[in-house]
């Protein structure tokens, strides 16, 4: 089983010295997504040998993943997690909390004086509302999350609308036909919205309610920004929210996979990495 560090440089020669293979554990993260990228499922024990490390650690590594949402734990090793499902909303707001904060914070700054912005509901997106209210910036903010209402509420400074819409109590936002329809009445400068995956195809989601917000949200704005940390890089969900090519702006935390990154560097995407604070 051919695996592949972060640095695209394989994994496949478990005869090698053990001191010299030995990864940290985002770079074990990133080889076991790597992996079930071509291969469903992997073993704890080949994990283990090729790693350089316990079976222990690979077993913890596996229990951070699933935690995560990003695999499926199977008797001795994992699988892909499966599609269709995501974790809760506040399960994922409790992980990569300082790198999805130095995403909002990232993105915020590229909001204009007077600018109007629309705002899907998400973890991600939640720190993009808290970083704009603590800029100052004077701007009209639409969005059908209730704790990025809230947050952006904080501040004088912004006016904020909340769309309508039946009321999912796990994500903390609304969505239907009427949200829909009310995203539709405002003309914006830009939309920012998160996601469950990113794929060379583009973003991609779990639940079909969201992706149709997320569509209405892109199609009144000329800046759309998607803001996504590395952990959603060659994740595939259930439905696709849009082509690569109609996101204009990537904010993210790390590089993404070289595949990745010349796939998006061709739709025109401008990437821009959400530095340490």
């Amino acid at each position: 089983m051919p695996l592949q560090t972060p640095g695209n440089v394989a994994l496949c020669n478990p005869m090698a010295p053990r001191s010299t293979q030995a990864l940290g554990k985002a770079a074990r993260h990133a080889a076991i997504l790597e992996a079930l990228s071509t291969d469903p499922t992997v073993r704890i024990s080949a994990l283990a040998e090729v790693f350089g490390v316990s079976t222990e650690t690979v077993r913890r590594d596996i229990e951070d993943l699933s935690a995560r949402g990003m695999v499926r734990r199977t008797y001795g090793g994992a699988s892909v997690s499966h599609p269709a499902s995501q974790p809760r909303l506040s399960e994922r707001e409790r992980v990569l909390v300082a790198e999805r904060r130095r995403i909002g914070q990232s993105a915020a700054s590229l909001v204009e004086e007077g600018a109007v912005v629309m705002l899907d509901a998400g973890s991600t997106t939640t720190h993009f509302a808290r970083a704009l209210a603590a800029r100052g910036v004077r701007a009209t903010l639409l969005t059908n999350s209730l704790d990025a209402a809230l947050a952006a509420g904080a501040s004088d400074a912004l006016r904020v609308l909340v769309a309508p819409g039946e009321l999912s109590a796990v994500e903390r936002g609304l969505y239907g036909p009427e949200t829909a329809a009310f995203l539709r009445r405002f003309h914006v400068d830009m939309a920012v919205i998160g996601a469950s995956g990113l794929t060379e195809e583009g973003p991609c989601e779990a639940e079909s309610r969201a992706a149709w917000v997320k569509r209405a949200m892109l199609e009144r704005a000329p800046r759309r920004l998607l803001l996504v940390d590395s952990s959603k890089f060659g994740r595939a969900f259930l439905e696709q929210v849009c082509p690569a090519e109609q996101i204009t702006d990537l904010v993210t935390e790390a590089s993404p996979p070289p595949k990745l990154a010349a796939a998006l560097s061709r739709h025109g995407l401008q990437l821009t990495i959400a530095t340490e604070l």
